[in-house]
């Protein structure tokens, strides 16, 4: 077979290319790097086991974003109900990492970094009133970016295409460390289809390799029966989303006092599980005068905290929640009032009266 000598173009681009691959020399870290035994059309890297190894074993453990639940260069999910506070959680921690200062014991253990927040869920207006008082509005730190969608872009071509692109470009210019994403159902359209979801994953993933970046990323809860303790089935697109995420926790309501959630570790990599069913981490939901936050209050087992199993097939009750919804009330008021779940509140309107 004759020879094939490539023009000099695509040379130039293929080794553009192996250079963007390549960790940014220089950085002691990546030191150990060596050139590849074989590369399978620039797509794959093949070494040698013993050649991925950090020399002298000088491998950097990842440092704490936020306890044992989050680590540096991971990709996270938090996933929780709505209305539960995850974007409460997910801004204060936003802020904590931007300063350097950690949730009371609960270790952030990276100097102050530049964290970028991409908040799909509320307005500029929503974001100002939840963080600003009578007389004034919370300083946050100058670490710590903004981002929501603008509106005045109007309908754009291959929506999901233009968001990738422009958190790629934002990470750029700005050098973030971190990102939190609120939340994943943005990034896909529906985050619960498979298809959708691994294109999300693959995403995120391509974003935190490429830059060296850490993600947080929040995911929302179908309906679920607060009676039974949580698990990954119970996140929006959990089969896929676990399966390719570092790590993963989600936050629950606890009956014995509305202000109260908890936090549990799902899923871990770069460490043992310490904050599971039998040691959830509580926290209360508290407001000073310009900032709403979780205030860690210790550590309890989740059954504690679960609610009780119900059987509303008494007909008073369900008579007297059809009639207090057709009044007008909201399923929380019904709930609060009756001393049950939103949950069985909601199954009862919808007909189905057995929740066991």
């Amino acid at each position: 077979m004759a020879n094939f000598e490539r023009p000099m173009e695509i040379e130039i681009i293929r080794q553009s290319v192996r250079e963007s691959m390549n960790p940014t020399p220089g950085k002691k870290k990546y030191d150990y790097w060596k050139e590849p035994l074989y590369c399978s059309d620039d797509v794959f890297q093949v070494r040698k086991a013993n050649d991925w190894m950090a020399s002298d074993g000088q491998t950097q453990k990842p440092r704490m974003l936020f306890d044992n639940f989050w680590f540096e260069g991971e990709l996270c999910i938090l996933f929780a109900d709505t209305n539960l506070g995850k974007s409460v959680l997910a801004v204060q921690l936003g802020n904590c990492i931007a300063t350097g200062t950690s949730i009371e014991h609960y270790k952030v253990e990276v100097p102050a970094s530049t964290v970028v927040y991409f908040d799909f869920e509320q307005s500029q207006l929503q974001f100002e009133a939840r963080y600003s008082g009578y007389r004034n509005a919370y300083s946050f730190s100058p670490n710590f970016y903004r981002a929501e969608l603008n509106t005045a872009a109007g309908d754009v071509r291959n929506y999901l295409d233009r968001i990738h692109y422009s958190i790629e470009e934002t990470v750029k210019n700005t050098k973030a460390k971190v990102l939190i994403i609120d939340n994943l159902t943005y990034l896909g359209n529906q985050s619960g289809h498979a298809k959708e979801a691994l294109n999300t994953m693959k995403f995120l993933k391509m974003l935190k390799s490429r830059y060296q970046i850490s993600i947080l990323a929040l995911a929302h809860t179908p309906k679920r029966n607060p009676a039974k303790p949580i698990t990954n089935n119970d996140m929006q697109g959990s089969k896929m989303l676990i399966n390719f995420c570092d790590s993963a926790f989600a936050m629950g309501r606890s009956r014995l006092d509305p202000k109260l959630r908890y936090l549990k570790q799902i899923k871990q990599r770069n460490a043992t599980e310490l904050y599971g069913a039998d040691r959830v981490c509580l926290f209360t939901l508290e407001r000073n005068e310009n900032f709403i936050y979780l205030s860690p209050c210790g550590c309890e087992p989740e059954h504690k905290h679960l609610f009780e199993a119900v059987d509303i097939t008494d007909n008073q009750i369900l008579l007297q929640i059809r009639e207090w919804a057709v009044q007008g009330k909201s399923q929380r008021e019904i709930a609060r009032d009756l001393g049950i779940s939103r949950y069985h509140v909601a199954k009862a309107m919808e007909g189905n009266v057995s929740v066991v």
